[in-house]
């Protein structure tokens, strides 16, 4: 037994059919055996939020179901968690690379994928947090996109600007970012580094009621694009 117990949803995202995904039964699971994810920095009670369905993931893969695809565009997903956007893209055809700092991610994944009849797809480890080790690994996230984004990334403060950092690190000279945010207080800070990084930011509210099973949602998509003449 893995020492955790996990469900199977059929998960709806606008305008693509259902995926079927395997996911961690609640928030109260963990297992840390061998203390991989306690020596990576997640915690106790960090250790099962990659493993959950968040309403941000779903606003995220679906507003990746509605961007045309671009074969020659290069996707990243940051703290995928479930990757339920990258699964989306993966899909539909586009060039994604899915990435997660949690020990269990690609396990997930592979799963995920198997359960929905999908090819293999990139899986890299993506360590911006300043509790990672500061050495690049051969699984690390490598080269650059044209496409970053990520939800529920904003949840703690990042004083350094850790992930800013990252994104400008794996960015291309043109590039935009989504980052699907439930009205965290970290974003402020957050768009601050990147318009250093020279970013412009369109900030477009989300606001879903409650409805029979599902409670409200209130959040933003935050999408930064830089131009190449921005860049210079």
């Amino acid at each position: 037994m893995p020492g955790y117990q996990v469900k199977l949803d059929r998960v709806a995202v606008a305008g693509v059919d259902d995926l079927i995904i395997r996911s961690l039964l609640d928030r109260l699971q963990y297992s840390d055996p061998a203390g991989e994810a306690r020596d990576l920095g997640i915690s106790e009670a960090a250790w099962p939020m990659f493993g959950l369905m968040w309403p941000s993931a779903q606003h995220l893969a679906a507003k990746l179901a509605r961007r045309p695809v671009d074969p020659a565009e290069r996707i990243l997903e940051l703290g995928c968690g479930l990757a339920l956007a990258s699964l989306v893209g993966h899909r539909r055809g586009a060039d994604v690379t899915a990435s997660d700092c949690h020990p269990l991610a690609a396990a997930f994944l592979a799963e995920n994928l198997r359960l929905n009849g999908l090819s293999a797809l990139p899986y890299r480890h993506g360590p911006w947090s300043a509790t990672m080790p500061a050495e690049a690994s051969p699984l690390d996230v490598q080269g650059r996109f044209d496409l970053i984004l990520g939800s529920d990334l904003l949840y703690e403060r990042d004083d350094a600007g850790a992930l800013a950092g990252f994104i400008g690190l794996h960015a291309q000279a043109a590039a935009q970012v989504w980052i699907c945010d439930p009205n965290r207080g970290n974003r402020v800070a957050f768009s601050r580094r990147m318009a250093a990084l020279g970013f412009g930011l369109f900030d477009q509210p989300i606001v879903v009621p409650a409805r029979l099973g599902e409670g409200a949602y209130r959040g933003r998509m935050l999408v930064y694009e830089r131009t190449r003449a921005q860049r210079a």
